[in-house]
């Protein structure tokens, strides 16, 4: 080391010159001056253009196995798994009101009252009518014996005198009048049946003055107030609106109709309500409706979900957002989502493959080849070709993959040169030197 230091100083001596002493000398040393400053500026430029441009970080992710679970959101309302409005069948003012929101209720229990003036007077009316028919039958029934007794005696006088006394159209008269005395009975009869049946028709009308409950329940709604006056001449209206059972609801949801063919019954879901946001409730499908509903351009499906309200937390008509679990996939290698979307800047560059100098020294190991990695799911149906990018060696390095399902953050990776372990670029970020 020493001797080149000695044979290198000599040799600059000699470039220089005696020593850098003379006009020859001074001439070379400004020479080998500016030659060294070109050299340095030509360094500095460099620089400039390589060590000074913007170096890429990149995010990775690690693969691993996992479960999968594929689920569909849809948004709906609760409600009672049986409601009912409660109408009245006659017209009148509202005498009492026996009820009130939230009460509960049990079947034959009086909710409100008619006034029943009225329907009292037409009951007594229907009552009179129905006697005075009786009256009438009895009536009947005198006239009936009278005729029948006088035709007797006429017959008997004709075979006693030899058919002289009485005359035979005399006997023809007593029977029309046994006939007719026959025909009133029965018309009275009928009078009194008729009479009995608008009395009958009178004691409903005054019995419908009454609002009962048909069902077990609890009151949502009451829409009368005592005094006011129900007018049931056209339509019945609805006094009262009554819900079963809240301890068991239906939550019905409007699903999409590209997930309309994945949802089953019997599948499981979990719901949220604003009012418990820190709580989830389960569900179960049990219908899919075919009637499809179309607004604004948008077809959806009614599908019908069983929820269980044993503590009473839920509400008719609250909105629910509810996730319909379709499908779960067990010990799948997963990818997120965010590896699958990234696209480096200079992708299909070759200068990728040359960015390392250590890549072009040492050959890269071979890639395993391409194979499936769930059992018998590498031909299944939703697969997609995708690329996913390694970092090896300093370099970028695209692998294809096919894809299977997705719950919108991970991926089921169904074939391709991947294994759990590796590590997947999932973004980058560029720092400037």
């Amino acid at each position: 080391m020493m001797k080149e230091r000695e044979h290198t100083q000599a040799d600059i001596t000699k470039i220089l010159g005696n020593g850098g002493k003379g006009p020859a000398g001074s001439a070379r040393r400004w020479i080998v001056w500016a030659v060294l400053a070109a050299a340095a500026v030509l360094a500095v430029f460099a620089w400039g253009f390589s060590g000074g441009k913007e170096q890429v970080s990149y995010r990775f992710h690690e693969m691993q196995r996992g479960d999968l679970t594929i689920t569909v959101s849809a948004t709906g309302n609760l409600q009672p798994l049986n409601q009912v409005d409660v109408g009245s069948e006659r017209s009148g003012i509202i005498r009492s009101v026996e009820v009130d929101y939230n009460d509960r209720v049990k079947v034959g229990q009086v909710l409100a009252r008619l006034d029943t003036a009225m329907l009292q007077a037409e009951v007594k009316k229907a009552a009179a009518a129905l006697e005075s028919a009786q009256a009438r039958v009895l009536q009947a029934q005198a006239t009936l014996r009278q005729a029948s007794a006088e035709l007797d005696r006429m017959r008997q006088a004709h075979e006693l005198t030899g058919g002289r006394v009485p005359s035979s159209r005399e006997l023809d008269v007593a029977e029309a009048e046994l006939e007719r005395a026959r025909a009133d009975e029965a018309a009275a009869r009928a009078q009194v049946s008729q009479a009995r049946a608008t009395l009958e028709s009178n004691q409903t009308d005054l019995s419908k003055a009454l609002i009962l409950s048909p069902i077990n329940g609890i009151v949502l709604s009451r829409n009368v107030e005592p005094g006011q006056t129900v007018a049931a001449s056209l339509q019945a209206p609805v006094l009262f609106t009554l819900a079963e059972d809240l301890a068991r609801m239906e939550l019905h949801v409007d699903l999409d109709e590209a997930d309309v063919g994945k949802v089953k019954p019997g599948q499981q879901a979990t719901f949220t309500v604003d009012a418990y946001p820190d709580r989830i409730f389960a569900a179960e499908v049990v219908q899919v409706r075919y009637s499809a509903k179309a607004e604004a351009g948008v077809v959806t499906y009614e599908t019908v979900l069983k929820v269980d309200n044993e503590d009473l937390l839920l509400r008719p008509g609250m909105t629910a957002t509810a996730d319909i679990t379709v499908n779960e996939i067990k010990n799948a290698v997963l990818v997120p989502n965010s590896a699958l979307r990234f696209i480096p800047r200079d992708a299909g560059n070759e200068t990728q493959e040359k960015s390392s100098v250590l890549s072009k020294l040492m050959p890269r190991p071979p890639r395993p080849a391409r194979r499936s990695l769930q059992n018998g799911r590498g031909s299944g149906a939703g697969r997609a070709e995708q690329t996913v990018w390694m970092l090896e060696q300093g370099a970028l390095v695209p692998i294809r993959v096919f894809t299977g399902a997705t719950d919108g953050i991970m991926t089921e990776i169904l074939e391709g040169a991947v294994e759990p372990g590796m590590r997947v670029i999932t973004g980058s970020m560029s720092i400037q030197k």
